[in-house]
């Protein structure tokens, strides 16, 4: 799946992972257009979080690696602001970014393959009962999620990855890798065995 394309770049300090969703509010010109787009093309666009360490200009102010999104739902809010809510669908690495002409950052990127399915094993269920506890508290959280699949590890990392609060780095080092298991011993250490 090492297929490389053209895509638009959302920047945001958090992350969406394959099989999540998030709600974006959109209001910049550079944006609407992104999403005009996406809604015409049955496109995808790209969500890849900033290094708030970096000038926007700098060529390293957007890590390598990221999200393909699709718009799944729009409304306009009260606010007045467009609201979408966005699915992941692929991880992705940014090979080289610019900006266009209006501001919005377009980069080339590779498809990485998804993370293997791997059922939760015993060991883990603590990582899943923290995180059905932090979605009882927040259901902010889970509430645009289609499934709740706690017994897939795959799944359980991917969701704690886009609610944990860790730096770029770490979030970088970890999307990146092949399969969830450095996530998940990450995570283990993290919350205690």
């Amino acid at each position: 799946m090492s297929l490389s394309k053209q895509l638009p770049i959302f920047p945001l300090t958090s992350q969406v992972l394959p099989e999540g969703r998030m709600k974006l509010r959109i209001f910049e010109p550079r944006y609407i257009r992104l999403v005009k787009d996406s809604l015409q093309n049955d496109a995808e666009f790209v969500i890849a979080m900033f290094d708030n360490d970096k000038s926007p200009s700098e060529d390293d102010y957007i890590p390598p690696y990221g999200t393909s999104v699709k718009i799944i739902d729009f409304e306009p809010r009260d606010d007045g602001l467009l609201g979408i809510t966005v699915e992941g669908q692929n991880r992705v690495r940014i090979l080289g970014h610019w900006l266009e002409s209006d501001n919005l950052r377009v980069g080339n990127v590779e498809y990485l393959p998804p993370w293997p399915q791997a059922e939760l094993p015993e060991t883990c269920k603590n990582l899943m009962e923290k995180l059905q506890e932090a979605y009882e508290t927040y259901p902010e959280l889970s509430e645009l999620l289609p499934s709740l699949n706690y017994e897939r590890l795959d799944w359980l990392c991917s969701r704690w990855l886009e609610i944990l609060p860790l730096d770029t780095e770490t979030k970088q080092t970890l999307i990146k890798e092949e399969n969830c298991l450095k996530t998940k011993e990450y995570l283990l250490d993290l919350m205690g065995k």
